[in-house]
């Protein structure tokens, strides 16, 4: 189903002429992203230069989430879970370990309550890099039987538990193990420019997207993937056949993109 054109219509019903709601969150997250810029990326320690320097000769890397965590679109169902942790087995010269737990139509309540419970905790507890994408599926079972007037309230009921859930997740993912870096991906605009909401749908999607940087925030080492900037209106040649989930070349730009911030961000965390 198309998830994300849902997510997208729900959004525009609620925010339409509302200016303000539109462009706050992106200065938001444009500002929060500066904050974590290297003042010099020569003297700069990145996040592959400390998986490089772990005294370590492996690394484990979890990925938990939905089917774009598990690779649906891409024709061998390889998603970029696996691409990036082969580049990374060659950047740190270790070699990673993956362990994929993508669930198909995971919401982020059902992912919130399998970690509460420990489903994942021996996983959780020997990782050194943890994935997450979670959210698209929260808005397919929102909408779910609900008369179009009724969206607005929705849409804020469902960014509220959408928040809490993530938030609870990670804190969880903290206290079994402090040291794992989280990584947490955007969620990105599949549409055309020629389509007739892609303009206000791209003012839009800052508002989700917003909420994982903050949650990225109150985190030790966590980053939040900028999927938008290889998956959008410039690139359709990363979007599957269901116009979607990536294709095979997309798994491989997200990827890249993963590398690419892990090889630029600074390293840190509290003293």
């Amino acid at each position: 189903m198309k998830i994300l054109k849902i997510f997208i219509f729900l959004l525009i019903s609620a925010a339409v002429g509302v200016s303000g709601w539109l462009y706050y969150p992106t200065y938001q997250i444009e500002k929060m992203k500066n904050k974590s810029l290297p003042v010099s990326t020569e003297q700069s320690f990145s996040y592959i230069d400390y998986f490089t320097s772990l005294n370590k000769s492996q690394l484990n890397h979890l990925a938990i989430g939905d089917s774009i965590i598990s690779g649906m679109g891409s024709e061998d169902n390889e998603s970029f879970v696996y691409q990036f942790s082969n580049e990374l087995e060659r950047q740190t010269d270790k070699q990673v370990f993956v362990y994929n737990e993508g669930i198909l139509g995971v919401t982020s309540t059902e992912l919130n309550r399998l970690v509460q419970r420990g489903e994942f905790d021996t996983q959780i507890e020997q990782a050194d890099l943890i994935t997450i994408n979670v959210g698209g599926n929260d808005v397919l079972e929102a909408v779910k039987d609900t008369e179009p007037k009724e969206v607005i309230n929705i849409y804020e009921n469902m960014q509220t538990t959408f928040v809490e859930n993530l938030t609870n997740t990670t804190s969880r993912i903290r206290e079994l193990n402090p040291n794992a870096t989280i990584v947490l991906l955007e969620l990105y605009n599949p549409l055309k420019q020629k389509n007739e909401l892609y303009t206000l749908a791209n003012q839009l999607l800052p508002k989700w997207n917003v909420n994982i940087y903050e949650v990225a925030e109150k985190l030790d080492m966590a980053i939040v993937v900028e999927t938008t900037k290889v998956i959008n209106s410039e690139h359709l040649q990363y979007l599957s056949s269901d116009g979607v989930h990536p294709n095979a070349m997309g798994y491989e730009a997200i990827s890249k993109q993963i590398l690419n911030q892990l090889k630029k961000k600074p390293y840190a965390r509290s003293a």
